[in-house]
């Protein structure tokens, strides 16, 4: 029984309204730094053909040794989406043909796989949360790459991926729309970088999907589906579910039916093309690898590693709300990406001192993020380290600085300033926000001397406060404490 689609999730065609069915298979690639059955490297962007043995090459005799680490990421992987561990798989060949698979066959897992049903809960907005199940995650080894631009009549092959351990992914067909498929790989690529057993890396092709899509009449059986190969980005993810599904919608609003067959998403031309009718399990002949045991471990080995997790997205987020206060919103962001949240952690307790959290979470996730942003990093990859962002927030709370310079210092701390502490930098500057109520009441009185038409408008309209807040602001280089203008203001005018 599959879940149904809310009503707003629906994709109105001429005909009436459709509901998208999605599923995917996410091949996600191991961090280990061997291959899955040979001790060659696993490293990005060596020479074409520098990383391979004569077991990723297919040499006769060679035979697969299974490497114990990738055994443990898979199994890590399969305790943070919360499933069942096998205790016992088996590797099966997958057998078709293709240049860059030497041996003629993939060593896969197709009945036994190492882990079985689990789940993962997906914020797909701030007031909407959904489950998606996780039907299975097996391992098999990568195939190589052809390489079809270094000649105009020959194709050449890198074998370097071949071998190299892959995760596939498989969910439940529980996603109902491209925005929650989009946020469904942005949960579980966050998750594998918790865990550290993927990093994640779409331009790399570390991270790829194979996006399953199908429509149907709201409440009525599955459709026929379409597989889309190798997505390699969550924008292009979201794309090709609304493509394909339209194009779907369009053929069966004319009477026609669906082929289930592969397809590839073309982005520049936002359509999906048919690449080849759909291969099912009997085609690809598998049967029990005869060069590898069934593998088996025990409960115990399961139990240490899990242990040795860290904690999760879904659990620091819930500690964050607990012990910081903060609303699931900002707590969200901070947790979806690991450095970001310990970063984050790092601000509020540095120096041992008590600081609001919202206060910091503001900052990390605000203004200090689009200048991460903008210099090209990661909030934690910055060169600002988090004590000079605790400094920065500790000025506001203690009234040294205004709002407004806060945000100047924090752009001088990433550009001329670059290796000053905040204290400094307002110290040497003259930054110190204006507390004297004698040079506030200056201020406030040349503007109210100059613009008596504005103080008969602010004393029938109240809302009228804020233009002269600004004034003042201006006139005193933004220095003045804005509650004390906002209280003289109001005391002068008889607000």
């Amino acid at each position: 029984m599959t879940a149904h689609a809310k009503p707003s999730k629906l994709i109105k065609g001429a005909t009436g309204d459709w509901e998208i069915v999605v599923g995917m298979e996410i091949h996600a690639q191991v961090t280990s730094k061997s291959k899955l059955f040979s001790s060659a490297s696993t490293e990005f962007g060596g020479a074409p053909n520098s990383h391979v043995s004569l077991v990723d090459a297919a040499m006769p005799g060679m035979l697969p040794v299974i490497n114990e680490e990738c055994v443990r990421q898979a199994v890590r992987t399969g305790l943070g989406l919360k499933a069942q561990i096998n205790l016992r798989s088996i590797f099966d060949r997958k057998n078709y043909f293709y240049p860059d698979l030497p041996q003629g066959y993939q060593i896969s897992q197709y009945k036994n796989p190492i882990v079985g049903e689990g789940e993962v809960i997906v914020d797909v907005s701030p007031t909407e949360q959904i489950k998606v199940g996780i039907e299975r995650l097996h391992l098999e080894q990568d195939a190589g790459k052809s390489l079809h631009d270094q000649s105009p009549d020959q194709s050449f092959v890198d074998l370097n991926r071949s071998g190299v351990a892959l995760m596939e992914i498989v969910s439940k067909p529980d996603i109902r729309s491209a925005e929650e498929a989009r946020a469904y790989v942005t949960k579980l690529r966050t998750i594998l970088r918790y865990l550290g057993t993927c990093d994640g890396n779409m331009e790399q092709g570390s991270l790829r999907a194979d996006v399953n899509v199908s429509v149907r009449r709201p409440g009525e059986p599955l459709g026929t589906r379409c597989e889309i190969k190798n997505v390699n980005s969550i924008r292009f993810i979201g794309q090709a579910v609304e493509v394909e599904a339209r194009r779907q919608i369009g053929i069966l609003e004319d009477g026609g039916a669906i082929d289930q067959e592969t397809r590839l998403f073309d982005p520049a031309r936002g359509e999906t093309r048919a690449m080849r009718s759909k291969e099912e399990a009997h085609d690809y002949r598998y049967f029990p690898d005869p060069d590898l045991l069934p593998l088996e471990f025990d409960q115990a080995f399961v139990d240490a590693l899990a242990v040795a997790l860290p904690e999760l997205p879904d659990a620091k987020k819930a500690r964050f709300m607990r012990e910081y206060g903060l609303p699931s919103y900002d707590a969200g962001v901070l947790v979806a990406d690991r450095d970001t949240a310990d970063f984050y952690e790092d601000c509020v307790r540095a120096g041992g001192k008590a600081r609001d959290a919202k206060v910091v979470a503001n900052w990390v996730t605000g203004d200090f993020a689009a200048l991460a942003n903008a210099a090209g990093v990661g909030v934690a990859q910055t060169h600002v380290p988090a004590v000079r962002i605790a400094s920065l927030v500790d000025l506001l709370a203690e009234n040294v600085i205004s709002g407004k310079i806060a945000k100047d210092v924090l752009a001088l701390m990433f550009s001329e300033e670059r290796d000053a502490d905040p204290r400094d930098i307002v110290e040497r500057r003259g930054l110190k926000q204006v507390t004297d109520t004698g040079a506030i009441e200056r201020a406030v009185d040349a503007i109210v001397a100059a613009n008596p038409d504005k103080v008969e408008q602010a004393k029938a309209k109240p809302t009228m406060l804020g233009w002269f807040v600004g004034q003042v602001m201006k006139a005193t280089g933004g220095k003045a404490n804005p509650q004390s203008v906002n209280d003289m203001l109001k005391s002068k005018l008889g607000i």
